[in-house]
């Protein structure tokens, strides 16, 4: 079962009176406090690596929700974080393994692959809390909350054995908003608490603070000089996406379409920004990364590209009056991308469970220690930015010199019958300059300022639109080879050439929006920021 977890935790002193919070927004009383005895084990690998990724994962007693907890951030990819929010799987006690369940349950297992990366889980820590726990109620009756204040005796295992005793507060949603989380926190704050200097009880345990032991600093909003900024934005960049491959992977290992897009996504940001920013980076590590991110995002292209395409021409039959669609042409489709989806998924599969994959993984961990120590000027990281902006001012400047004179020049690539090659050629290579471009920007957002944003979100427009355009070619060749296979079997193969006829009229039409997003990326205000 999964659960979202929205909560703030509070260190306080042993002497602490936790306030009436029941005049905090939208509350109207608390309830008396129930008692809890609480034990819990934690479970890592050996050099600690999930508790490094803000991951935890335990076997605990006694409470309304004993059992197996596993417990990880919210969010991945770039996407804002719920502040204070993890997504928590939980199990039965009963599901664990081994004798008296004391091995993680098989599925929990699956879902750490990426972090545990063939290395055992063991016992790391042991915790017990005494909770008082009192609930947090509207005027009806609604539970709002659960504030918990907690007396911890923690230790660890290990050849070194550690204890800790401390006192903590935690208040957590039920129903409640963010704005009541905030008018709790104005009490607890006033009463002498203070926010917590560990994000978990097992971060405490370990000594683990805030922010995360393993990764680059985090990019603040203005403190430290531009120079400094700088640099920790494209650092913290980096680190985003090393994030978001490894908490999207169980996802991805399950093939839903979105996990499988932003972990390919992630890849393409990190190999660009490597491009890009190449001269403060040791090319010894990032140029064989770089070709084993280009290696998993083909893999998860793969997949990703069948299931857009699938999706593309099923509307693309449906939107067809019945008398139109002559022939099989649904359930041809439909199998040929069945059968080309499920060879996808399991070539996922298999360079997910591979030994190249985790090295990898390995490989980016040790990346983001090593930027987060490293040193570069902001107008330096400027200027790489601008130069990827005028690659694509370049590249569009091709496509439009072929477009006008496509026959003065030869092809790029072998051409498609019935496709202009030269010009759609040349607009693929825009898009992903384009893209290129764009990662640089979003590195680079926390010292750009609106102005970055402003040109991010123009690239994203112009992805859009040329992006519109390239799957209309690729669905132009899917429908031809379709229509010859009909053909060979003596089908009608009217309707896919009808379809080929409406995808390169739409492919056209979309280029129609491409001048005004040219001009907006040309314009000096859109730039200004990178001098």
């Amino acid at each position: 079962m999964r659960h979202l977890e929205v909560e703030r935790k509070y260190d306080v002193e042993p002497d602490f009176i936790l306030p009436d919070l029941s005049s905090a927004t939208g509350a109207a009383s608390v309830d008396e406090p129930v008692e809890h005895e609480l034990d819990a084990t934690y479970y890592d690998t050996d050099d600690l690596h999930l508790s490094r990724h803000r991951v935890t994962l335990r076997r605990r007693t006694g409470g309304h929700d004993a059992g197996w907890h596993l417990k990880r951030p919210a969010g991945a990819g770039g996407d804002a974080e719920h502040h204070g929010a993890r997504t928590e799987l939980r199990a039965p006690l009963d599901e664990g393994e081994g004798g008296e369940a004391a091995r993680p349950p098989r599925a929990f297992a699956e879902e750490l692959r990426a972090l545990t990366r063939g290395h055992p889980l063991r016992p790391v820590a042991g915790i017990r809390t005494r909770r008082l726990e009192r609930v947090l109620r509207s005027g009806s009756g609604e539970a709002l909350a659960e504030v918990s204040d907690d007396h911890v005796t923690a230790h660890t295992y290990g050849a070194e054995v550690t204890a800790r005793e401390w006192r903590e507060v935690e208040v957590e949603l039920v129903e409640g908003s963010a704005d009541l989380l905030d008018a709790a926190e104005r009490l607890l704050l006033d009463a002498g608490a203070r926010p917590a200097a560990f994000g978990s009880k097992l971060a405490r345990t370990l000594d683990l603070r805030r922010p995360s032991a393993h990764g680059a600093p985090r990019s603040g909003s203005g403190s430290g000089s531009d120079e400094e900024r700088a640099w920790s934005a494209v650092a913290t960049y980096i680190a985003d996406q090393r994030d978001a491959i490894v908490t999207l992977d169980p996802d991805v290992r399950r093939g839903d379409p979105e996990a499988v897009h932003k972990m390919r996504v992630a890849c393409r940001r990190l190999r660009s920004t490597l491009r890009t920013f190449r001269p403060f980076l040791d090319r010894a590590r990032t140029d064989p990364l770089g070709v084993e991110l280009r290696w998993l995002a083909g893999e998860l292209g793969l997949l990703r590209d069948s299931q857009v395409q699938a999706e593309r021409l099923r509307t693309a039959v449906e939107a067809e009056p019945t008398e139109l669609v002559i022939g099989p042409v649904d359930r041809r489709i439909s199998d040929h991308f069945a059968t080309e989806e499920a060879q996808a998924r399991e070539r996922v599969a298999t360079a997910l469970d591979s030994p190249r994959y985790f090295a990898l993984l390995d490989a980016l961990e040790a990346l983001v220690d090593a930027t987060a120590g490293q040193e570069a000027g902001a107008a330096e990281l400027r200027k790489r930015a601008r130069k990827a902006l005028r690659r694509v001012d370049r590249r569009l400047d091709r496509a439009a010199a072929l477009s006008a004179h496509p026959e003065a020049t030869p092809s790029v690539t072998p051409p498609l019958p019935g496709v202009v090659r030269d010009r759609s050629t040349a607009l693929h290579e825009a898009r992903k300059a384009a893209k290129r471009a764009r990662y640089a920007a979003e590195a680079l957002s926390a010292v750009g300022g609106k102005d970055a944003r402003r040109l991010v979100k123009e690239l994203k427009r112009m992805q859009k639109v040329l992006g519109a355009h390239q799957d209309s070619i690729v669905a132009r060749q899917t429908l031809r080879e379709a229509g010859v296979r009909a053909h060979l079997d003596h089908e009608n193969a009217f309707t896919y050439g009808l379809l080929h006829a409406r995808e390169q009229a739409a492919a056209e039409r979309v280029l129609e929006d491409l001048p005004a997003v040219e001009r907006s990326i040309r314009r000096r205000k859109t730039r200004r920021w990178l001098g």
